[in-house]
């Protein structure tokens, strides 16, 4: 049996502005990853499996090795379908946001959002999230930052207000598993695995879902890993600490698409003694995020991942205005890649010891 960690009381909120919402939008964050995706495509199909109108609308294109996902093809991209999203947005009478905890995380999307909920006091909001600090925008708060994924919430949710299909649960597990390393990391958890049991029993054929997200990369990508191994990583020993950085230059030379990256970041963790590693990339800046990049054109993701008992996440917040899970978390820096590396080794050294 699942511990019950959903307020029930919440629980019931949201399915009464479920059952009475007729046009219903999902958000998820930025560069969407596969929880982002998991969770925000299983609510998608468990309201369309009973009658409603449904949208998923992500601000920025997901990775391509996610496009295989059930519904994947319908997901409205803001930055390629703007005038779409918006009117989506327009009409719906309930949104519900997926895998984040406040408007920026979904750009000039955050700022709409917002702005609804100012102009129709009859729209109904609900977030279901895992990350630290859930602001206000919500009329229903499910968050639990003690959860390792979105996706297991949206399970949680969705099994207490009926039955979920195939479709909904493949897309929750692509959700646990690739936000916990194929449960390498936040993983030692029991409930997880009576969750994962249960989609299994379900229909859920795990082996193809790693299959098609772990085993379907190009040639480039393994040579821009090579790359980075070789090139690139920089070892700091006395903090126990990798880092990698590539600029848009780099990124062109290896033919770079989205989700190229993916998992970049985990590599020097096995490494003997390295119970940090920092991973960075330069992007632009989209037009979901003009706002946010106060005139700069360019963009540093960051990626962040730790060991045991070691938090990357209160760095990411604090150095980089980020946050995630206790060891895996990320931020951004709207700027040169150099000053973001620079503030990078200016501040490792008091979080690593």
């Amino acid at each position: 049996m699942l511990t019950e960690i959903l307020d029930n009381k919440k629980v019931v909120e949201a399915s009464r502005y479920i059952g009475q919402a007729k046009r219903i939008v999902i958000l998820t964050h930025m560069a969407p990853d596969g929880d982002a995706m998991g969770s925000s495509l299983a609510m998608y199909h468990y309201l369309r499996q009973n009658g409603k109108e449904a949208h998923v609308i992500v601000p920025t294109a997901f990775p391509d090795f996610l496009r295989w996902m059930p519904g994947a093809a319908e997901i409205i991209i803001y930055e390629k379908m703007a005038e779409n999203a918006l009117e989506k947005m327009d009409a719906a009478d309930l949104i519900v946001c997926t895998d984040f905890n406040e408007p920026k995380r979904i750009g000039v999307l955050g700022d709409k959002l917002l702005a609804l909920k100012k102009e129709k006091t009859s729209l109904r909001v609900i977030m279901i999230d895992h990350h630290l600090s859930p602001s206000d925008i919500a009329d229903v708060v499910l968050s639990y930052p003690q959860t390792p994924s979105a996706s297991e919430l949206v399970y949680r949710l969705l099994t207490q207000l009926g039955e979920i299909g195939i479709d909904s649960a493949t897309c929750i597990y692509t959700g646990m598993m690739t936000d916990t390393g194929n449960f390498s990391f936040n993983s030692n958890y029991c409930d997880m695995y009576q969750i994962v049991h249960d989609l299994v029993k379900m229909g859920v054929d795990k082996d193809a879902v790693y299959d098609q997200v772990m085993n379907s990369h190009t040639a480039d990508r393994m040579r821009l890993v090579g790359y980075c191994l070789y090139q690139k990583m920089r070892i700091f020993p006395q903090e126990h600490t990798a880092l990698i950085y590539l600029n848009r230059k780099e990124l062109y030379r290896f033919n770079f698409r989205s989700g190229d990256a993916e998992g970049l970041v985990n590599i020097p963790m096995q490494i003997k003694d390295i119970y940090y590693s920092c991973f960075m990339r330069e992007d632009k800046v989209n037009a979901s995020e003009e706002m946010l990049a106060g005139g700069s054109k360019t963009k540093i993701k960051i990626s962040m991942r730790s060991k045991g008992d070691r938090p990357v996440n209160t760095f990411c917040h604090d150095v980089f205005g980020g946050g995630g899970h206790k060891n895996a978390s990320g931020g951004e820096y709207y700027g040169p890649l150099e000053n973001a590396v620079q503030l990078f080794l200016d501040n490792y050294k008091k979080y690593n010891t």
